[in-house]
Parts: structure tokens; C-alpha cells; sequence
């Protein structure tokens, strides 16, 4: 089994990444934040995952231990499949996810294509006993977040860019229009 791989970005794009490990190139599925995280010919340490299937093998990394645990996790579920936990980590970080299970909120989960209702409902009630689902004073109300992220979407922001502006606004600001006021602030700086 493959548990982690250290080498040089050889290709990217925004799948998959191609390390070069004393001249073998590994595909490694990735985020969509990782890929486009990583530069090509800058060196790179990935946790990863080897899914063997009876066709094909995929091999799954990450750049942090919590994420590589919440993907673990999210592929005992049945019927999540290395894929579509890939997919949920695309749209929730682990805090966020966290977060959704602690509060019971599935609207991160249902962006995730393939992803209905149901099988979102029975991700938090799995998820419940495996992750520790404190939350700290202060955090995140998940369905403003959900809300905010939506409304920035829908102002014409691509996805990625809504998600880390709201990552920057301060967890004092409460409520889906304040932080769309202050995401908005931050994006018009960018531009």
C-alpha cells in the first residue's frame, strides 16, 4: 500500500496532480484547491490513499493529515465511494464538515454531484460517532455560511474564490448578509 509519496509537481491540472519520485510518475487525484495550490517543478508531500478496484487502481492524496482522516472516514460510509468523497472535500473543508455534522446541516453535502437528500442525511448520522464534533465558541453557523456562499455564487464569483474569501472574514461576523458584505470587501480588493 502507498501511504504517503514525496516528490517533485512534474503536471497538474484540476483532478489530478503527476509526481515525479526518482523518476516514476505517480497520478494522484487531488482537490481542486490542492491542484491548483501546487506549482509545476515544486517539491510536494501528499498522505495518500490507494483504492483498488477490480478494473483500475486510483491512488488519492492529500496535503494534510485531517483531510486524509476525513476522506478515510467518508469512504467507510457505504456507498461513498473514493470519488464522491473526493467531491465532498472539494466543496467542505474538514472544519466545515465538522461543523454540518455537529449542527445536522447537509446544504454543503447536496452540492456534491451524485449527492441527494438522503444519502446527505445519512453521511451526518454516520459521521456523527466518528468525528469529534465539538465545536469551539464562536464558530460558524453552517447555514449562514451555506447561505453566504450562495449568494456570492450567485453575484457571479466562481465557487473557489467565494469559499476562501469567506475563510478570511473574521468569525465575529455573524449572519449570511454581513458576511457577504465583508467576503465582498475582500473580493473587491483582488479585483
Amino acid at each position: 500500500m502507498i501511504g504517503s509519496l514525496k516528490g517533485i509537481v512534474q503536471y497538474k491540472d484540476l483532478n489530478s496532480i503527476i509526481v515525479d519520485v526518482s523518476g516514476v510518475g505517480y497520478k494522484v487525484m487531488v482537490t481542486t484547491e490542492t491542484a491548483l495550490d501546487t506549482m509545476p517543478d515544486s517539491p510536494i508531500f501528499l498522505w495518500t490513499h490507494l483504492a483498488v478496484r477490480e478494473t483500475s487502481l486510483g491512488l488519492f492524496g492529500f496535503l494534510d493529515k485531517e483531510t486524509f482522516n476525513i476522506f478515510e472516514l467518508l469512504i467507510t460510509i457505504s456507498g461513498i465511494g473514493p470519488k464522491s468523497a473526493l467531491g465532498i472535500l472539494n466543496v467542505a473543508t474538514p472544519t466545515m464538515l465538522r461543523q454540518a455534522v455537529a449542527n445536522s446541516d447537509t446544504s454543503y453535502l447536496t452540492r456534491v454531484s451524485g449527492i441527494g437528500k438522503k444519502n446527505a442525511e445519512k453521511i451526518v448520522l454516520e459521521l456523527k460517532d466518528k468525528l469529534k464534533t465539538s465545536i469551539e465558541d464562536g464558530s460558524i453557523d453552517m447555514r449562514s455560511e451555506g447561505d453566504a456562499l450562495e449568494a456570492l455564487v450567485s453575484l457571479g464569483y466562481n465557487e473557489r474564490d467565494a469559499r476562501e474569501a469567506l475563510k478570511q472574514v473574521p468569525r465575529e461576523v455573524e449572519g449570511a448578509s454581513e458576511r457577504v458584505k465583508a467576503s465582498l470587501k475582500l473580493l473587491s480588493k483582488r479585483d
